[in-house]
């Protein structure tokens, strides 16, 4: 499966530039689900913590950190926001932030 990555307009990658930030722990634990993605496909949601968030977009829980996405089709998820959680529960304007990425890019 693909992962695409939101960039900014000027080419930034911002999901693997907050990744790169993390600690070593943290950034290992991240690639290795991007990994698994790649490989698994689908099939490796299911062995993920995710949830629901709006719609079409899910996020993926990895200790305190999210990862906001899409599914695009059997073959691509497309990763548009990656945030450390604060509180209880998403924060809605990291939810909002995904959401207008998602619309930019026509995901949904």
């Amino acid at each position: 499966m693909e992962i695409y990555d939101y960039q900014t307009a000027g080419g930034k990658n911002l999901i693997t530039d907050y990744i790169d930030k993390l600690s070593k722990a943290e950034r290992l634990e991240l690639y290795d689900i991007r990994n698994e993605i790649r490989k698994s496909g689908l099939d490796a949601f299911a062995k993920l913590n995710t949830r629901q968030l709006r719609g079409k977009l899910w996020e993926i829980k990895v200790s305190q950190n999210r990862i906001m996405y899409v599914i695009i089709n059997n073959n691509g998820v497309a990763f548009l926001h990656i945030c450390k959680k604060q509180k209880g529960k998403a924060e809605k304007q990291e939810i909002d932030k995904a959401l207008h990425r998602a619309k930019s890019e026509g995901l949904i």
